[in-house]
């Protein structure tokens, strides 16, 4: 899983012309690096495992037709891990062929809405992370993300993290930032970063947090010229 964060975030650095296309693989490499991996198990929703399997079909099939057609999703389920971002840098996730994880994208509207991932035990799906949003001004976005409970059967998913040393610093690199996209967020650590979410709710916006003004914008440009 490391190598594999290593080479997509690799792909990501070449992609965004950075001087050193390795540089956040690096920070995911270090020694003092705080990547981790971890296992996490859904039960059945309450209300459907009781249920014999013709009536665990019907819910199912109810589920998915509501997803398809932007209903609740929510419908006959509960939450099995609650609204939030990954504030790590990159995250990898598999699972096996149970349904739950959702994302929260715009539409073709422009209206945001919890959209349905598609379950394939076969395939690993890439998050980016807070520091990584933070790393590129805002360039890659750290996408809101649950899992509801609503299958007849566990799931189970394993996640790796790849994050960075405590002590390491994020600020947004060079290459990111121009007169029409000035800097975003003030520089913090890891360590830091991790204390503040620590503190909040877990759907906190806590990015936001370290966002910099308008005001502070302007007068750090003022500075520079």
């Amino acid at each position: 899983m490391k190598k594999l964060a290593c080479e997509i975030l690799d792909l990501l650095g070449e992609g965004l012309g950075l001087k050193d296309p390795r540089y956040f693989s690096k920070l995911t490499t270090n020694a003092d690096s705080d990547c981790l991996l971890r296992i996490n198990h859904y039960p059945p929703s309450c209300n459907i495992h009781k249920l014999d399997h013709d009536d665990q079909c019907n819910i199912k099939s109810l589920v998915s037709t509501k997803a398809s057609n932007g209903g609740n999703l929510m419908a006959g389920g509960r939450i099995g891990f609650g609204e939030h971002s990954d504030p790590q840098i990159l995250s990898l996730l598999r699972a096996n062929d149970v349904e739950g994880l959702q994302v929260f994208v715009p539409d073709h509207e422009g209206k945001e809405m919890w959209v349905q991932v598609p379950s394939d035990p076969s395939a690993i799906f890439v998050n980016v992370g807070d520091v990584l949003q933070a790393l590129t001004n805002g360039r890659l976005i750290s996408i809101r993300h649950r899992v509801i409970a609503t299958a007849c059967r566990p799931r189970l998913s394993t996640i790796y993290f790849a994050s960075p040393p405590l002590h390491a610093r994020i600020s947004a690199l060079p290459e990111t930032i121009t007169a029409s996209s000035p800097r975003r967020y003030r520089s913090f650590t890891w360590a830091e970063y991790k204390t503040t979410m620590y503190s909040l709710r877990l759907s906190h916006s806590r990015l936001e947090l370290f966002k910099i003004d308008d005001d502070d914008s302007d007068n750090a440009s003022e500075g520079k010229a």
